[in-house]
C-alpha cells in the first residue's frame, strides 16, 4: 500500500482529466493485483476488472454467478495495488435501482475510478454471444439515475453498457443511449458493434465520451489504438487477454509437465524470480524494514 502514492479520489481526479484530454486511454484487463502492477509498469493508462474473467478466475461461466461482495473484494485488491485508475463491471448491477445505489457506494468505498452497469436481465450472458435478453429502457433509465444519484466522488465514472447492438439493431442502441445519456450516464458503452463502421457511426450519434471492448473471439473487430483514436473513442479495454495469455501460457505448461516429468524445458519461457521481484518492487519495502530484504539472487 505504502508504493502507492496516489489516493482513490486523487486517481477518479486525474481519470477525469485524462477524458477531457481527447487521448484514447488504453485498459487491460488485470484479473489480479500482480497483473495491475505489471501493467503499470508497461505504461497503460489505468486498468480493467472484467466481469467475465473474475467469473472464469473463481471457475464459473459470465452468466451473473458472482456476488457483490466477491466483486467488490477483488476490485479493491486490485485498485489499491496501482496508482492507475481502476474500472470494474458490475454486470446488471446485482440487482434493482437499490442494490445499484448500494454497488456504486461500494465501489466508490474499494476505490475504484468507475463501473458500468449493462442493460441486459438476469441472468446475463457474455455480450458476444447470442440470444441476449434486454430490461425496458425506463428500467435501464432507473438503474442508471440511481448509480449517479448514489456517488459520492463526483469524478467516479458510470458508465452505461448497452447490448442492443446484437437484440434490437445499431439505430436501437443509439436511441438507448441517448436515452441513458439523458439520465446522466458519464460514458457509453456500445457493446458487439460489428465493424469499423459501426464504432463510427456510434461516435456520432452521442456526444459524451465512448468505451470500446476489443475483446478477442468476440463480434467486434480488434481495431488499433490509432483507429479507436481516430475514430474518437476514449477508452479501450482488453478484458480477458491477460487471462487468455495466462491460462493458454498455463496449459501448454502442464501438459509437458504431464508429458515429460519435468518443468526444465519450460523455465526459459517463465517469469524469472528476479523480474516478479522487480514487478512486485520487493526491494523496496527494505525502506521499512532492513531485514524484509537482505539477500543476493
Amino acid at each position: 500500500m505504502h508504493l502507492v502514492n496516489q489516493s482513490p479520489s486523487d486517481k477518479r481526479f486525474a481519470f477525469r482529466r485524462s477524458l477531457e484530454s481527447g487521448q484514447l486511454l488504453r485498459f487491460p484487463g488485470a484479473f489480479s493485483p500482480l497483473v495491475a502492477l505489471l501493467a503499470e509498469q508497461i505504461g497503460f493508462e489505468g486498468v480493467y476488472i472484467s466481469g467475465a474473467a473474475l467469473s472464469a478466475d473463481l471457475g464459473f461461466p459470465d452468466i451473473g454467478l458472482t456476488t457483490l461482495s466477491e466483486v467488490a473484494a477483488r476490485a479493491e485488491a486490485i485498485s489499491r495495488v496501482t496508482n492507475l485508475p481502476a474500472l470494474v463491471d458490475i454486470d446488471t448491477g446485482f440487482g434493482e435501482a437499490a442494490n445499484v445505489a448500494r454497488t456504486v457506494r461500494t465501489m466508490e468505498a474499494a476505490g475504484l475510478g468507475g463501473c458500468h452497469l449493462e442493460d441486459q436481465q438476469f441472468p446475463k450472458r457474455c455480450g458476444h454471444l447470442d440470444n441476449k435478453q434486454l430490461v425496458p429502457t425506463a428500467e435501464m433509465v432507473r438503474k442508471i439515475k440511481a448509480a449517479v444519484d448514489a456517488k459520492t466522488d463526483e469524478n467516479f465514472v458510470v458508465i452505461a453498457r448497452t447490448d442492443a447492438r446484437g437484440v434490437e439493431g445499431l439505430a436501437a442502441a443509439q436511441e438507448r443511449a441517448r436515452y441513458y445519456v439523458d439520465a446522466g450516464a458519464e460514458m457509453i458503452f456500445p457493446e458487439a458493434l460489428s465493424s469499423e463502421e459501426e464504432f463510427a457511426s456510434f461516435r456520432a450519434s452521442v456526444s459524451v465520451p465512448l468505451l470500446a471492448n476489443m475483446t478477442e473471439f468476440g463480434k467486434s473487430p480488434l481495431l488499433t489504438t490509432d483507429q479507436l483514436s481516430n475514430l474518437g473513442y476514449n477508452v479501450a479495454i482488453y478484458p480477458v487477454t491477460s487471462l487468455r495469455l495466462a491460462m493458454q501460457a498455463v496449459e501448454d505448461g502442464f501438459r509437458t509437465l504431464a508429458a515429460e516429468g519435468t518443468q526444465q524445458s519450460l523455465v526459459s519461457r517463465m517469469q524469472t524470480r528476479q523480474r516478479l521481484y522487480d514487478v512486485l518492487s520487493y526491494e523496496s519495502y527494505a525502506k521499512i524494514d532492513q531485514d524484509l530484504y537482505n539477500f543476493k539472487l
